[in-house]
């Protein structure tokens, strides 16, 4: 088949390049001959307030991958979309309602011309305004399916369109410092990023939360429990804040914590995630709300066990007990409690100990056949990780 994915490569960063970039690696390896229809220019700083891009590739960038959109030229995306015509499929890899604008004149210019995928990371944000159910029924309404991640997503989306609906778990997509292509002519394997220094035995009594600091994501639960919790655990904040990083640091002060919690706001380059890994006893992830997150696959792949809610995947990937902990969400004495257990004697090497790494093949296999099943409606196809 001739595959077209629209969506974010590097040098943008983050979670939808990666994914968008493997995803291509992968239709190519199947068979397929892919382009990536990518973006000079993604949005208006005010709508991210982040970094966008980066100078050097987390992994290995796809080859076919051509940089002509611009949010500044809705001219373009309707050349784009006449543009993909002679495909068998076209992929919108959709991460936020701000890029609908786009897809849909990408669709004007396409017309009826070749079958179109909703790829949807999320179909409403955690954190809604106003035009974002809107502007998602326009979108989903006007394609033949969408792919999403999660059962959860699923029924959001059917609550926005007759369309049909799939699902399938999302795959492994991890960053790497260094791009190096296999001989099987994929990225270097998302699954193995660079392992971190070697543990000398015992404990850190340090903590991790990591990625991008958002309301969702519950830092703030973090830190009350880490202040009821045992008190000589530190934590480590490390990614970029939208927001609220002088409320963090009002927040550590009243709670007195500011010798207990390093923070290190903005965008980690991958190079330095290996270290940050190394040097964490747990990766906690107390969010309020989730679909997917990677964050659970890059503390395996660097054998450390993960304190998470109960929310979004995270408790089909995390064995409670086994390789982590699992706790309810926005309360902070669920959260206090499980960081309570997690250093009892003996416990953070026992979990330690039972982190295997993780198999995302079969997930990889299962993925693409979902989307390209067809736009037929069908029974939710779904895979687990195998542990190695």
């Amino acid at each position: 088949m001739r595959i077209a994915v629209v969506g974010p490569a590097f040098p943008y960063k983050g979670g939808g390049a990666h994914h968008t970039t493997e995803l291509a690696h992968r239709l190519g390896a199947a068979g397929h001959t892919v382009v990536i229809e990518s973006w000079r220019a993604q949005y208006p700083g005010f709508l991210y307030p982040g970094q966008q891009t980066i100078s050097d590739p987390e992994g290995e960038p796809f080859a076919g991958t051509r940089h002509r959109l611009d949010w500044r030229r809705p001219d373009g995306w309707w050349r784009t979309g006449r543009g993909l015509g002679s495909y068998d499929l076209v992929v919108l890899a959709v991460l936020s309602p701000v890029q609908v604008p786009s897809y849909l004149g990408i669709l004007a210019g396409l017309g009826r011309r070749a079958p179109v995928v909703a790829l949807c990371h999320n179909v409403l944000p955690h954190e809604r305004k106003p035009y974002d159910r809107p502007l998602m029924k326009a979108l989903l309404g006007r394609v033949n399916g969408i792919l999403v991640h999660s059962d959860e997503q699923a029924g959001l989306a059917r609550g926005l369109t007759a369309r049909p609906v799939r699902v399938a778990e999302m795959p492994a997509h991890l960053p790497s410092p260094a791009p190096s292509a296999g001989s099987d002519g994929l990225a270097a394997p998302a699954s193995a990023p660079a392992p971190g220094p070697a543990r000398d035995g015992g404990t850190a009594r340090r903590l991790l939360f990591f990625g991008m600091v958002r309301p969702y994501k519950g830092l703030d639960v973090l830190l009350r429990a880490l202040a009821a919790g045992p008190e000589d655990v530190s934590l480590t904040v490390a990614g970029e804040f939208w927001g609220g990083l002088d409320e963090t640091r009002a927040l550590i002060g009243e709670l007195g914590l500011a010798g207990r919690v390093e923070l290190r706001p903005g965008y980690v380059p991958a190079a330095e995630v290996p270290e940050l890994f190394a040097a964490a006893d747990a990766l906690v992830l107390p969010y309020r709300a989730a679909t997917a997150s990677q964050n659970v696959w890059m503390a395996y792949e660097h054998g450390v066990p993960v304190i998470a809610t109960s929310v979004g995947g995270f408790a089909g990937q995390v064995r409670d007990g086994v390789d982590g902990l699992i706790c309810e969400p926005d309360d902070v004495a669920s959260l206090t409690g499980a960081l309570t257990r997690f250093y009892a004697p003996g416990e953070p090497e026992r979990l330690r100990a039972a982190v295997d790494r993780v198999d995302h093949g079969p997930v990889w296999t299962t993925y693409l056949e979902t989307l390209l099943a067809g736009t037929d409606s069908g029974p939710a196809v779904t895979a687990g990780v195998r542990r190695s």
